[in-house]
């Protein structure tokens, strides 16, 4: 079964178009302009009532040229690295552009900021600093949230503002599953995503080099697609918003069609492969799909159901196809600085991490890198299983990091075999949640 999505787009533009034509647009900061920010400014410049006010990049340059891609004129455009210039601008109806980080939280009409940089420790920063500037915080980051977010989540509802993942992003299109079929009064039993291809742990930054190329993706960042660990953080958020749980380490990735999938997601008792409900998995064969398994204890509800050709039962699947990425995000936007509502955040607290494997011999006194590089890998764990083993986990893990101690390919890393940076914003964060969410 497809959930249509036509009743929330209806009222979002009829909304949208008012506040358009009272003048009163939602003005969005944008940190990071790579496949996914750019995308995202693309898209905003195309709906009324929102703007891109202020594109923030490491290199100017290439926020200039998200707005020109998107059909702004030159002129229209301000850089600056100036807070009182990028307000000014910013009230003068330019579209500002800016190299600071540090600007989107700090600029005086900016209602909403949304994190694209993919980094955990810019994600702490960013978080952090919107935060205490009261303004929302929208995360096209999971690598910082699945480190971070309970915590981070935490603070915003203290202060009163919003800090939510992404419509469109594979958590964010679970949890409308997910909602859904509570809303209506059915057990859900698992939940999960699709996944593109087998998972292959010795995929790095040179191995995909090409291949990123013709994606116009970073590297690094097809690595951490390709040897899981994206799935696994996207996992590890999904758990923390629900309490679902992986049913088993790195979870079954299992092959199967949606046809089929019911068949699968069940006990092991009734054929399946589970050990137990409440899950979250990933399901080579659906992508770019995510799904909602859900059962009913009531025999007409299953006669309903039967009827409305969902399957012989008991457990049926609700079924997303798609997933638009960042391309959604003005929903969650919407939705948070409108109606004051999350997509998808923690609330559940801290429920899983995704750890940190070697993907090659180790030796003592080697550097580590991050996320999709060529000596680190993850998978899921529940967090009290990561806890008591003492399991690193992986948006920790920088170019600063040291190891202690010889580590061979495969091993899951505890915090006894690194030095970690404890400088950064992330490392201290994470420090606070242990103990007071731990």
């Amino acid at each position: 079964m497809e959930i249509e999505r036509s009743d929330i787009m209806l009222n979002m533009n009829k909304k949208l178009i008012q506040l358009a034509a009272q003048d009163n647009h939602i003005k969005v900061a944008i940190v990071g302009v790579g496949k996914m920010g750019k995308g995202l400014v693309n898209q905003m410049t195309r709906i009324k009532g929102m703007i891109p006010a202020l594109v923030i990049n490491r290199n100017g340059e290439k926020a200039i040229n998200a707005l020109l891609s998107a059909g702004i004129k030159r002129e229209d455009i301000l850089f600056s690295n100036t807070l009182s210039e990028i307000n000014t601008g910013i009230e003068r109806g330019k579209y500002v552009v800016s190299e600071d980080m540090d600007m989107a939280a700090k600029a005086n009409d900016i209602q909403a900021v949304v994190d694209a940089t993919g980094v955990p420790e810019a994600g702490a920063k960013i978080s952090l600093a919107s935060i205490d500037n009261k303004k929302h915080i929208i995360m096209l980051n999971v690598e910082a949230d699945s480190v971070v977010g309970p915590l981070i989540h935490k603070y915003a509802k203290e202060t009163g503002v919003i800090y939510t993942g992404t419509a469109g992003d594979e958590p964010g299109a679970v949890m409308e599953l997910y909602d859904f079929a509570l809303g209506l009064g059915f057990e859900v039993l698992a939940i999960g995503k699709g996944k593109n291809n087998p998972i292959n742990l010795d995929a790095n930054p040179e191995t995909v080099y090409e291949e990123a190329l013709k994606k116009e993706l970073k590297p690094n960042m097809l690595a951490g697609f390709i040897d899981g660990t994206n799935t696994m953080i996207e996992m590890t958020c999904m758990s923390n918003a629900t309490g679902f749980v992986p049913d088993i380490r790195g979870g079954h990735g299992i092959v199967s069609n949606i046809d089929d999938l019911t068949g699968f997601m069940r006990l092991k008792e009734d054929g399946g492969v589970l050990n137990k409900y409440g899950i979250v998995e990933y399901v080579r064969g659906i992508a770019p799909g995510v799904f909602a398994i859900f059962t009913t204890k009531l025999e007409e509800v299953h006669n309903h159901l039967r009827y409305q050709n969902m399957g012989p039962g008991p457990n049926y699947v609700l079924y997303r196809p798609y997933h638009l990425t960042s391309l959604e995000t003005p929903i969650t936007i919407f939705e948070a600085c409108v109606n004051h509502e999350a997509t998808i955040a923690p609330t559940e607290g801290v429920i899983s991490d995704t750890v940190t494997i070697a993907k090659k011999d180790l030796k003592k006194g080697e550097r580590l890198d991050r996320i999709g590089g060529y000596t680190v890998y993850g998978s899921i764990e529940e967090h009290k299983v990561a806890m008591k083993e003492n399991l690193v986990p992986i948006g920790l893990i920088d170019e600063n990091t040291k190891v202690l101690k010889d580590i061979k390919k495969g091993e899951f890393i505890t915090y006894d075999m690194l030095e970690l940076d404890t400088t950064t914003t992330i490392y201290k964060l994470r420090q606070i949640q242990d103990k007071k969410m731990g």
